[in-house]
């Protein structure tokens, strides 16, 4: 199943998908609003989240089903954390715009991945929500990622991420990254999170980013998460790794789709990121 989040009355309600079907969970579990809230009830049961809401969706009410660009974001996040440098031609883009490029190529070939931490949940935005570029950042670019959905831990689903970066900024000096990464409206996540029985094979979905301005399109491209030389396991296993996650955690695997140098985001543009099986995001974009 994929999970979404709308918004009636002022109040959040979670509904689940299940083909061309749509079912109001918040209506048989008031207490039930989020995914993270399923994942929860999932967790103490000992069961799958989808199993939770097969049982709910005998007392739900059928709904339509969600619009993407009005969904909210689907889930009460406490941390984001990414993985960098994960496909091939991420590592070139990281190595063409540093000054000390063989370190990427470095972390590219090891056994550890790279792990950084990347947003708290005030700098987390949903769909159709702007997310922001550096005022003193001259080279900003979205990344495209698969977001992996982790309760205490294990991996309960996946959904869309964008982790918009600043290219100058870390380029001047590696130190700089918790700069060119974090800082307000510097991550976005939704418009769902689907189930692994929904998504199959994580390592084998197709992914898409547009960027438009002024109702011209500026770029276009596609990829594969097989072109991931690490898997979800993987990262997760050092994410994990001798640090306690929060209980809501959303790690994003990387990106592969890297705009040609020179290109920049500016305020007014719009981003939409669609993976295949989990939805597409969709982001204006602002300066903050």
């Amino acid at each position: 199943m994929r999970y979404y989040c709308t918004v009636e009355d002022g109040k959040r309600r979670l509904v689940a998908r299940e083909g061309d079907d749509a079912y109001d969970l918040t209506a048989a579990r008031p207490s039930v609003t989020a995914f993270d809230d399923l994942a929860h009830v999932a967790d103490v049961a000992s069961e799958t989240v989808d199993e939770v809401a097969h049982r709910l969706v005998a007392e739900a009410a059928s709904v339509p089903v969600p619009d993407e660009t009005d969904a909210a974001m689907p889930l009460d996040v406490d941390e984001v954390w990414a993985a960098g440098v994960t496909y091939e031609i991420s590592e070139q883009a990281r190595e063409a715009e540093s000054g000390m490029p063989e370190m990427y190529l470095d972390v590219y070939e090891a056994d550890r991945p790279e792990i950084f931490f990347k947003a708290t949940p005030s700098r987390v935005v949903g769909p159709d929500e702007a997310v922001g570029v550096r005022g003193d950042s001259k080279w900003d670019v979205p990344e495209p990622e698969l977001g992996i959905v982790l309760h205490d831990g294990d991996i309960v689903g996946y959904t869309v991420g964008n982790d918009v970066s600043s290219r100058s900024i870390e380029g001047e000096n590696p130190l700089y990254l918790p700069q060119a990464k974090v800082y307000d409206r510097a991550c976005s996540l939704g418009p769902c999170v689907a189930t692994p029985d929904a998504v199959g094979d994580p390592h084998d979905l197709e992914m898409t980013m547009t960027i438009d301005r002024d109702g011209e399109r500026l770029y276009e491209e596609g990829t594969s998460t097989g072109e991931m030389v690490r898997t979800c396991e993987e990262l997760v296993s050092y994410l994990t790794r001798h640090n306690t996650v929060p209980e809501t955690t959303v790690l994003l695997t990387g990106t592969s789709l890297v705009p040609e140098e020179g290109f920049t985001l500016e305020a007014g543009d719009r981003v939409d990121i669609d993976i295949e099986r989990v939805g597409r995001l969709s982001n204006p974009v602002t300066t903050v």
